[in-house]
């Protein structure tokens, strides 16, 4: 992980505050709800007794808001995995967050539960000083600070940055990304690959009058824990994503075990316009 910070930090510098301006179509208000179920293949197919042999569970995802107002999102996944020994395994995640439009702020709760054990809250918020330094203040599991340095995006940002980086023909992108997940104080190493622009009809067939005449590319993001050094991706996100910000059915990966995401429901809500 560490031969890619001089590459990454050099990217970022030169493009830290136009993230905002490269996105022409508004991100679009809606909300989705993704059914899950266990994937065919994983990234390393190594199998053993306590990998999941079946699993069902929701995604809900709310998504609201504009450059000018700021946007908020709302967050749920309910998962159970059944194993081939032992009882099942369920877990609940609840996220909220809200992030400035200028990407000079993000405040973010996280609820999350396994097997019937509440984990403490995660309850903070960040902001970008003018020198792009990034400092997080944590009320929760305990009063905390730490500063992220300036080469961070929010997560709305990185979204903008890929669909950006996307409409200029795609390829690859790295990014340190902030969302105050598992205990607040873990940072993101991302790698994200994004391809052509999809040409075949769009496989979103029941939602074709919100999505089809959108663009969209396909993306895999691999997400990185910045503090474990040469560790393998926690996780790959693979999706088709809208110009709009809207994700369509997804697939995550763990290594010895993926989950597919089916896009099962989707309503665009009005999206405030503004300008800035």
């Amino acid at each position: 992980m560490n031969r890619r910070n001089a590459l990454l930090a050099l990217a970022l510098a030169a493009t830290i505050g136009e993230a905002r301006a490269e996105v022409a179509l508004p991100l679009a208000s809606h909300r989705a709800v993704y059914e899950i179920t266990l994937a065919e293949t994983a990234s390393t197919g190594m199998p053993n007794s306590q990998t999941p042999v079946a699993a069902a569970g929701l995604i809900a995802y709310e998504f609201t808001g504009s450059p000018c107002e700021g946007y908020a999102s709302n967050f749920r996944q309910s998962t159970e995995l059944q194993r081939s020994e032992g009882d099942p395994i369920s877990s609940d995640i609840r996220a909220l967050a809200f992030e400035d439009g200028d990407a000079k702020s993000l405040k973010f709760q996280i609820d999350s539960q396994t097997a019937g054990d509440a984990s403490p809250a995660v309850v903070g918020s960040a902001k970008r000083a003018e020198s792009g330094e990034i400092a997080v203040a944590l009320s929760k599991p305990s009063a905390d600070t730490l500063r992220l340095g300036a080469d961070v995006l929010f997560p709305t940002e990185h979204i903008e940055r890929i669909i950006a980086q996307a409409k200029q023909g795609g390829g690859v992108m790295q990014a340190r990304v902030y969302d105050g997940s598992d205990t607040g104080k873990k940072v993101f190493e991302t790698f994200t690959v994004i391809g052509k622009q999809a040409s075949a009809p769009t496989p979103e067939t029941a939602f074709a009058d919100a999505l089809g005449k959108i663009r969209r590319w396909p993306v895999a993001v691999s997400y990185f824990d910045a503090a474990a050094k040469d560790a393998p991706p926690e996780y790959i996100l693979s999706f088709d994503l809208y110009e709009n910000g809207v994700s369509g059915s997804l697939k995550l990966d763990y290594g010895s075990f993926a989950l597919s995401g089916k896009l099962r429901r989707l309503e665009v809500l009005p999206t405030p316009s503004c300008a800035k």
